[in-house]
C-alpha cells in the first residue's frame, strides 16, 4: 500500500537550496527509514537530489532534467519520469536501496525579525515594519527570501533587512544606525533587485556576456557576445530559460538584456 504522504504537494516535499550537509543533518534527525525531501542541485544547476534516510546513512539521489525534443522529462537512475511528483508516487510503491519513501522530513521553522522598516517596490514584495516577526518560507536568493507574517501573508523580503530570531531577541537602537548608503525614506539601500518576473513573455534579449557552460550540463546554453535569445520563461533562482539556434535550454540571466525597453 502507498504511503500516505501527498506526492503532488511541492511545498511539503521540496526545499529548494539546500547544501548537502544541511540535508544529511536535518534527515540524521529522522528515527524511520524512508523520510525524504528535494533540493536543488548545487553541482548542476537545473537538476535535484532526492534525499532519504535509510537505515543509518543518508543517501542522496540526483535527478537529471533531460530535455528531449519538446518535452522536460526527469531522470533518476535508469527510470524515467514528466514530473518529480510522478517519480515520488513511484518510490513509494518501489524500494530506493533499502527503502520506499514514507513521508517528506518536517521543516523546521526559521523565523527572523526585521532590523528597518521595508515598504516594498514589487508586487511579489511583503512590508513589514522595525521589530515584526517573519517566518522564511524559502531561501530563493542570498539576498532575497520568501517569508509569512501573522496574518499569513507571503512575500519577498530582502535579507539585510532581518536577524535570525529565537524567541528573546530584541533590536537594540544601535542596529537601527543606518548604513552610509541608505534611501532617502530612512531604511537600508535594498539589495540588487531580483529579475522582473512580471514580464511577458516570450520576449527577445541580446547577450552581453558569452557563456561556456559545463560539457556535463546538457541543458545549458551556450551563449556568444550579441546573439540574439528568445526567453521563455523567468525563474526566480535567476536560472532562465529559452531557445537558441534552434536548442532550448537554460541560462544565467545576469548574461543578456532585453531588446525592448519595457517598464
Amino acid at each position: 500500500m502507498a504511503a500516505p504522504f501527498d506526492h503532488t504537494d511541492k511545498s511539503s516535499w521540496y526545499f529548494g537550496q539546500m547544501s548537502r550537509q544541511d540535508a544529511t543533518d536535518l534527515l540524521m534527525e529522522e528515527k524511520e527509514g524512508g523520510v525524504f525531501l528535494v533540493r536543488d542541485s548545487i553541482s548542476i544547476h537545473g537538476d535535484y537530489v532526492l534525499c532519504v534516510r535509510e537505515d543509518s546513512k543518508v543517501s542522496h539521489y540526483i535527478i537529471n532534467k533531460i530535455q528531449q525534443n519538446e518535452q522536460i522529462k526527469y531522470r533518476i537512475g535508469d527510470q524515467m519520469f514528466d514530473d518529480i511528483p510522478k517519480l515520488l508516487a513511484f518510490y513509494k510503491l518501489h524500494y530506493l536501496d533499502t527503502t520506499p519513501l514514507i513521508r517528506p522530513a518536517p521543516r523546521k521553522i526559521e523565523k527572523v525579525i526585521a532590523k528597518y522598516d521595508f515598504k516594498g517596490s514589487d508586487q511579489d514584495d511583503l512590508p513589514f515594519r522595525k521589530g515584526d516577526v517573519l517566518v522564511i518560507v524559502s531561501k530563493d536568493e542570498d539576498q532575497w527570501w520568501t517569508a509569512k507574517n501573522c496574518l499569513g501573508q507571503t512575500g519577498s523580503i530582502p535579507v539585510p533587512y532581518v536577524q535570525k530570531y529565537d524567541g528573546n531577541e530584541s533590536i537594540p537602537d544601535s542596529t537601527v544606525q543606518l548604513p552610509e548608503t541608505h534611501s532617502p525614506s530612512g531604511s537600508q539601500a535594498e539589495p540588487a533587485r531580483r529579475p522582473n518576473v512580471q514580464r511577458k513573455l516570450p520576449a527577445m534579449a541580446k547577450v552581453k556576456q558569452a557563456r561556456v557552460p559545463n560539457a556535463y550540463d546538457k541543458t545549458a546554453l551556450k551563449l556568444e557576445v550579441g546573439e540574439i535569445i528568445k526567453v521563455t520563461k523567468m525563474n526566480i533562482n535567476g536560472q532562465w530559460e529559452g531557445e537558441l539556434k534552434g536548442k532550448t535550454g537554460h541560462f544565467p540571466f545576469t548574461h543578456v538584456e532585453f531588446i525592448d525597453s519595457e517598464s
